[in-house]
């Protein structure tokens, strides 16, 4: 939706400024610069990246309408999730979330909180090292290393997108250029024709530069910032995993390690130490009130 509404703003500015200075929107209507410029863009875009690299970057631009993290509702679940998961493993071992690893889609463990467990990324990155620890294969040290590399290589395949499109995004006010000397070959062609038709091709060779800056600079670029952002949060989101597995592993207390991941967060999407205080005695209460229940549901299970 923000989307949406950057991309209408942008529009509105440039067009609707355009035609209220007495601007005519006809002029603006050349579908042949468009081909040249547009055309040669995707032609470069394809010749210049792999098709790992192609498949990659239309994914991420989908991921931009779809994408929920980094907003403080994801961080409060993805908090919470810590909680109860260092809570499971200091009460009852790290083996009782082997099934809640293997599986997390049908975990009743990870169930709770939608909002993380859609985000594939973050959910295998995970588990992958909750694996580790469940082995036992891997020192403390060389589990902080391997952590260490794996968001390293994830922030670069990541990155590849983002500098594809930026590229791209670079390259448009150079092909709107192009598409601008096309038309002026045009009107030097014409050189003994009417004024008034080559004025007509003069404007429409400088329409070329214009829409080559205007997609460039107003439509394409902000796709890549936008998705630098998102991988920004979720590199923060990573890093956040490796605090709170290696406080687990250390053995600290599960309000210890989750203060500690929340620390990573950004300071405006994540609650407060007094909302994470006050929402980690609710699930506390209310894991308690669960317990109790198993209880007195017990006896009344063997005297029936």
């Amino acid at each position: 939706m923000k989307v949406i509404l950057g991309y209408l703003i942008v529009i509105f500015s440039v067009f609707g400024g355009y035609a209220m200075s007495g601007g005519h929107m006809l002029a603006l209507f050349q579908p042949y610069e468009f081909l040249i410029i547009v055309g040669a863009a995707v032609g470069a875009f394809i010749v210049s990246n792999s098709t790992k690299v192609i498949r990659a970057t239309m994914k991420a631009i989908a991921s931009i309408v779809k994408k929920s993290g980094g907003s403080k509702k994801y961080n409060i679940e993805l908090l919470s999730m810590f909680f109860e998961l260092t809570t499971k493993i200091k009460k009852d071992g790290i083996l009782a979330i082997e099934a809640d690893v293997e599986d997390y889609k049908n975990s009743e463990l990870f169930k709770k909180y939608p909002l993380v467990v859609t985000d594939s990324t973050v959910m295998e990155f995970l588990c992958d090292h909750l694996r580790l620890i469940i082995t036992g294969r891997v020192s403390l040290n060389q589990l902080d290393e391997l952590i260490d590399q794996d968001i390293e290589t994830f922030e670069s395949e990541a990155d590849l997108p983002i500098q594809a499109i930026t590229k791209v995004a670079d390259s448009m006010p150079a092909f709107g250029i192009v598409a601008a000397v096309m038309g002026v070959v045009i009107t030097m062609g014409m050189i003994g024709g009417p004024p008034d038709e080559l004025g007509g091709h003069v404007a429409k060779a400088l329409v070329g530069t214009f829409l080559g800056i205007l997609i460039g600079y107003g439509f394409i670029a902000p796709i890549a910032a936008t998705l630098e952002n998102q991988l920004s949060a979720t590199i923060t989101v990573l890093q956040s995993i490796k605090v709170v597995l290696l406080a687990s592993v250390h053995n600290l207390a599960p309000s210890i390690a989750v203060e500690f991941s929340r620390k990573l967060l950004y300071s405006s999407d994540r609650p407060t130490s007094q909302e994470l205080e006050l929402m980690l005695s609710d699930l506390k209460s209310s894991k308690a009130t669960e317990a109790k229940d198993g209880t007195s549901a017990t006896p009344e299970k063997e005297s029936v």
